[in-house]
């Protein structure tokens, strides 16, 4: 009896975890959405802007080990592959205060441009996101061609972008550093 209870304990477990996980996860995009993004410096970034590189939209908040953890990583990618055409738009979550994004900006020095979703409308547009660190890799054409709720895997997010690099030809068509 107690193996039985404790296998039906198990399945109701994962039963919730897994409606859970369908209602926190972004649903899944085929292409980026066609939204304008406001910076911490009041520039306005259309994603639009952007076709015709790769580009990596990180949704963050200041209370997220995993996020601060990945911060690093993101600096050094950004770094590395920006000049070569590649972007990274960090986008601060709607319960984060602007104040706490600027100072973490700031004392992190992210060289990347960073978003306020001060309304919640980014999180909307890339599928409800609740959860951070989500991440959207997304192709110069507009596909999103990765999606990460959680830690990336940097090297396979790395050699995703240097593919995609490869196989445009064309320089980047916004600058925002």
């Amino acid at each position: 009896m107690k193996l039985k209870d404790t296998l039906t304990g198990l399945f109701v477990l994962m039963l919730l975890g897994g409606i859970g996980y369908l209602w926190l996860a972004p649903s899944g995009l085929a292409r980026a959405p066609d939204i304008t993004l406001s910076t911490l410096h009041g520039e306005k970034i259309p994603l639009s802007t952007l076709r015709g590189q790769p580009v990596l939209v990180n949704f963050w908040a200041t209370s997220c080990p995993g996020c601060i953890k990945e911060m690093p990583h993101l600096v050094e990618l950004y770094e590395e592959l920006a000049p070569k055409g590649f972007e990274i738009i960090g986008i601060a979550m709607s319960y984060d205060p602007p104040d706490h994004v600027i100072a973490l900006t700031n004392a992190r020095k992210l060289p990347y441009p960073i978003a306020l979703d001060i309304k919640g409308d980014a999180a909307r547009a890339f599928g409800d996101v609740r959860l951070t660190p989500s991440s959207f890799l997304i192709a110069p054409d507009g596909r999103i061609v990765h999606q990460k709720i959680g830690e990336m895997d940097m090297p396979k997010v790395r050699a995703l972008i240097i593919d995609m690099l490869a196989q445009t030809d064309s320089p980047p068509l916004v600058n925002t550093n």
